[in-house]
């Protein structure tokens, strides 16, 4: 993820690029006399002027206005010069305060820094304010990205495991001592001052990404880099927007939480989750909007906990499972729309838990699980609605666990089984509508487990009578209606 990181900007050293003084009045004279000249000649054109009346002679008073006209022009000549000579003067006066404001935010910078690597908890968390405070009043959004690296990094740094409980009894047998009682203490004191710090970290970098872009302390655009970081605590995202930037979780662990994108905005950039694990705690996207850029969990896995994308919408840009092992715990997307978006559940393992897809609307776009494999817990599509775009399930495996797609609806679109296998486990169809689009299973495999179509109105599916073949497994459940008949 660092190597796809966008290159910062070079600190605003404009004011210091001054021409030299000649060169700047050369310039400023010869732009007055190319203005000056143009409007002379746009008034001589505008006024339809004949010609200069060469008989006329010159009297002291026509004289008298060509000396004011002289000093006039000798005025002007001189308020050029004080103008570029004030420009000068201004610009070298921001480059000074410049300057000075960068040397208090590295003086500041330094001292904050020192007391993140205090021994002292208390001291550190004095330094993650004081961090975050340096962010907020940064010159220049190179500096206010520097402080927020530093904050990432210290969430990256090594932290010591929870000591946990003394037992009761040591491995020897003995009870221990006072003097371990107390070390232990002192272990379990310090795991959780620490622990507090980290949190304050995480809450600060929440409530930052929630105020408005080009809003005073507002992070909206900026680089986030949490690869690897252990989530153990509450982290609120709740309405934050990601317009730009690289913010990447890449790696990282929500063992605790809970942790909500509730209502957050992915509308650029690159959100990264890939190779998260999700093992603990509640995390929430629920009402989450998906509109542009790249947002990843390929590679994640989901092996305990909650995950909920409930609500939320897919309408542009790219989502991408691609990789992840459901194995554990629930993940829901129910009452989810995808909509003129592509998500990607390629090569997924459904191996555990439970995933639900329960009243989601796939109504454009393309929603792809091709090559998943289905080998265990209960993935479920009951109430669904495709009614637009393409959702390919092909050859995906279907080895073991339950699929449901009870009481789902095809009315448009494609959906399809082509080259599918399924050879273990259970899959339902019960009381689902067929009323429009494609519905493919050209070249499947019913090889075991159990397919269930009994309950399912509407009209037979493409190649499903051909991949079942004659005579129909017992092991695969179909309409009357949609039977060969038999001469």
């Amino acid at each position: 993820m660092t190597a796809n990181r966008r290159p910062r900007s070079a600190p605003d050293d404009r004011e210091l690029r001054l021409w030299k003084v000649g060169r700047a009045l050369t310039i400023t004279f010869v732009a007055a006399v190319l203005v000056a000249g143009g409007v002379f000649y746009s008034l001589v054109v505008l006024l339809d002027f004949q010609g200069i009346d060469r008989t006329t002679k010159l009297d002291a008073k026509t004289l008298f206005d060509l000396v004011k006209l002289s000093f006039g022009v000798v005025a002007g000549a001189g308020a050029l010069v004080a103008l570029v000579v004030a420009y000068r003067r201004q610009r070298v006066d921001e480059a000074g305060a410049h300057r000075e404001a960068t040397r208090l935010h590295t003086e500041r910078f330094s001292q904050a820094v020192d007391k993140l690597g205090s021994a002292s908890p208390a001291v550190r968390l004095g330094g993650v304010h004081a961090l975050a405070g340096l962010a907020d009043d940064a010159p220049d959004d190179s500096l206010r990205q520097t402080c927020i690296d530093v904050l990432c990094a210290y969430l990256r740094l090594p932290f010591p495991s929870d000591p946990g409980d003394l037992p009761n009894l040591l491995p020897d047998g003995t009870l221990p001592t006072e003097e371990r009682r107390d070390a232990h203490q002192d272990k379990t004191d310090l795991y959780r001052a620490l622990r507090e710090v980290r949190h304050t970290v995480l809450r600060l970098i929440g409530d930052h990404y929630r105020i408005p872009q080009d809003t005073h302390r507002s992070w909206q655009g900026c680089d986030l880099d949490l690869t690897g970081v252990t989530i153990d605590g509450s982290i609120d995202f709740r309405g934050a927007t990601f317009p730009g930037g690289v913010v990447s979780f890449g790696g990282a662990t929500f063992s605790g939480g809970p942790v909500s994108f509730g209502g957050a905005t992915f509308s650029g950039g690159v959100v990264s989750f890939g190779g998260a694990t999700f093992s603990g705690g509640t995390v929430i996207f629920g009402g989450a909007t998906f509109s542009g850029g790249e947002v990843s969990f390929g590679g994640a896995t989901f092996s305990d906990g909650e995950v909920f994308f409930g609500g939320a919408t897919f309408s542009g840009g790219r989502v991408s499972f691609g990789g992840a092992t459901f194995s554990g715990g629930t993940v829901s997307f129910g009452d989810a729309t995808f909509s003129r978006r592509a998500v990607y559940f390629d090569r997924v393992t459904f191996s555990g838990g439970r995933v639900y897809f329960d009243r989601a609307t796939f109504s454009g776009g393309q929603v792809s699980f091709v090559g998943a494999t289905f080998s265990g817990g209960e993935v479920s599509f009951v109430r669904v609605t495709f009614s637009g775009g393409r959702v390919p399930f092909e050859r995906a495996t279907f080895s073991g666990g339950e699929v449901s797609f009870e009481r789902a609806t095809f009315s448009d679109g494609e959906v399809s089984f082509g080259g599918a296998t399924f050879s273990g486990g259970r899959v339902f169809f019960e009381r689902a509508t067929f009323s429009g689009g494609e519905m493919l299973f050209f070249h499947a495999t019913f090889s075991g487990g159990m397919v269930d179509l009994g309950g399912a109105t509407g009209t037979a599916p493409d190649g499903l009578l051909d991949a079942v073949g004659t005579p129909i497994p017992v092991t695969v459940t179909l309409p009357s209606g949609w039977l060969p008949s038999i001469p």
